[in-house]
């Protein structure tokens, strides 16, 4: 950078994307690395920086004890429009023995159907966003009859935000069952 670019940079006179970073106002999510979170007991967290967020209670079924705190590489707390979550990132070695089949298969990724594979075998696609498009227009109607601003506003949209949580989790859920069950059986996938 020359001094030229140094002087207008100070000044602002330089627009577009040249100068300090600016983040978004409302994030959804914070991470933290190894520093500025420390385990309590496997059903407590503790963030120490400096965000005020303090400590939180863990609900679920995994057992953190399990695993040694040197192994947790990443924590994320992330809003999502049920709650929020803790997300833990966690370096583990799995090792699947599995035999090997001598099958292969190519797959095609459509629109009529979720996929095609080069035994002319189809998946039928569940189309779950169009099945839910009638609630999710429901939802959509009460919140833009509420007034901005309002209490009752605030809960339609929460309520359409749940309905769009549901159905990105439902499409998610059916391409890691179809994705699983593709690899169990084969050993090359293109």
């Amino acid at each position: 950078m020359t001094e030229n670019e140094t002087a207008l940079l100070n000044k602002g006179e330089i627009k577009g994307g040249i100068g300090y970073p600016k983040f978004k106002k409302y994030s959804r999510s914070v991470e933290y690395k190894t520093s500025g979170w420390r385990l309590l007991d496997p059903k407590q967290i503790e963030f120490t920086d400096k965000k005020g967020i303090g400590k939180l209670k863990l609900v679920g079924t995994w057992d953190l004890a399990f695993y040694p705190v040197e192994q947790i590489k990443r924590v994320r707390l992330v809003r999502r429009a049920d709650g929020y979550y803790v997300q833990f990132c966690i370096q583990v070695d799995v090792k699947v023995e599995t035999k090997p089949t001598g099958n292969t298969v190519g797959l095609d990724v459509g629109l009529k159907e979720f996929y095609t594979d080069s035994n002319n075998n189809t998946e039928p696609n569940p189309r779950l966003y169009r099945k839910s498009e009638k609630r999710l227009s429901f939802y959509q109607r009460r919140v833009s009859r509420k007034k901005k601003g309002s209490a009752n506003r605030l809960k339609a949209i929460k309520r359409l935000g749940k309905a769009h949580l549901k159905i990105s989790r439902q499409r998610e859920e059916h391409a890691k069952k179809i994705a699983r069950c593709v690899i169990q059986f084969l050993d090359l996938v293109a």
